[in-house]
C-alpha cells in the first residue's frame, strides 16, 4: 500500500487514509479475510496520529468494507451476500420441497440457515400494513409474527408477518410452528390460494431495533420490502415487512415482459 497522496489540506488525513485502504480492498491487494494493520502500524505508516488512523478504519466499517473481531483485529470483510428470489420465492415447486423460501435460498448457496420465532401476538395493525391488507387501523385486528433469520448464524433480516386476527384464531397461525408448508399452507386451507403478489421495495437507515437484532455496523442502511399475497380472488390475505442487510443481501427478480 502506498502512502496517500497531499491534496493541499483539503481532505482530511483520516480520508486519505481511507482512500489507500479501500483501493487496496477494490484492487485485491487486501483480500477478504485479511487482517488490517494495527492503528499503531497505521499511525506510523502514514505519519498520522492514532485517532486519525482510527477514524479512517471507522470510515471503511460504515461502507461495509471490514468488520472488527473482538481481541483479533479489523478484517477485510467477505464478499458475501443472501440473495432474495422475488419472481419463484412462493412458487409451489418450491414450496414442495418442504423448505421455507429463506431456508432454500440458503441452501442454494451453501449456506446453513435458522429461524427464530420471536413473537407472535394480536395488534393493532401499522398504518400501511392496514391499508394493504385491508383491515381496521384502530382495532386489534391483526396477528403479528416476528421472526429472525440467520445464515451461518449471522443475522441478516428481521420479517415482521400479518395476518387478519378474524381467520388467524385458533388456528396454527398462532403457533411457532404451523405445520406443513408453512403459514402459506393454512392459508390456503383458509381458502386462500396465493396466485399473484406486490413487492414494494425501499432502502432507508434503519431503527434503534433493527440495528440492534441485525447486527448493523454504523452507517450500514438496510433494505426493505414490503410483500402483499394476492389470492384467486385479488383480495390481500398477508402482508410482510422484510428488513434485510444490506451488506449481506441482494435481490434478484425475473419477470415476463407483457
Amino acid at each position: 500500500m502506498t502512502r496517500p497522496e497531499s491534496s493541499g489540506g483539503q481532505q482530511p488525513a483520516s480520508r486519505r487514509i481511507a482512500e489507500v485502504l479501500r483501493s487496496a480492498i477494490q484492487s485485491g491487494e487486501l483480500r477478504p479475510g485479511d487482517r488490517l494493520p494495527s492503528e499503531r502500524v497505521l499511525a506510523d505508516q502514514y505519519g498520522a496520529a492514532r485517532n486519525t488512523a482510527r477514524e479512517a478504519v471507522r470510515l471503511l466499517a460504515e461502507e461495509g468494507l471490514v468488520v472488527a473481531q473482538h481481541g483479533r483485529g479489523v478484517f477485510v470483510r467477505e464478499a458475501r451476500r443472501l440473495f432474495r428470489f422475488g419472481s419463484d420465492r412462493y412458487a409451489r415447486k418450491n414450496r414442495e420441497t418442504g423448505l421455507t423460501p429463506f431456508r432454500l435460498e440458503a441452501r442454494r448457496q451453501g449456506k446453513s440457515a435458522r429461524i427464530d420465532v420471536v413473537s407472535i401476538a394480536r395488534e393493532m395493525p401499522p398504518r400501511d400494513i392496514a391499508e394493504r391488507l385491508d383491515v381496521a387501523p384502530d382495532d386489534l385486528s391483526v396477528v403479528h409474527r416476528e421472526n429472525h433469520y440467520f445464515a451461518d448464524d449471522e443475522p441478516v433480516q428481521v420479517v415482521s408477518t400479518y395476518l387478519r386476527w378474524e381467520e388467524a384464531e385458533g388456528t396454527l397461525l398462532m403457533e411457532a410452528k404451523s405445520g406443513p408448508d408453512g403459514i402459506y399452507g393454512r392459508l390456503e386451507e383458509l381458502g386462500h390460494a396465493m396466485t399473484s403478489i406486490r413487492d414494494e421495495i425501499f432502502a432507508r437507515m434503519p431503527t434503534p431495533h433493527e440495528t440492534a437484532v441485525l447486527g448493523l455496523p454504523p452507517g450500514v442502511p438496510v433494505l426493505e420490502v414490503l410483500h402483499t399475497s394476492l389470492d384467486q380472488d385479488g383480495r390481500p390475505f398477508e402482508v410482510s415487512r422484510f428488513v434485510h442487510r444490506s451488506d449481506l443481501t441482494g435481490l434478484t427478480y425475473e419477470l415476463p415482459v407483457t
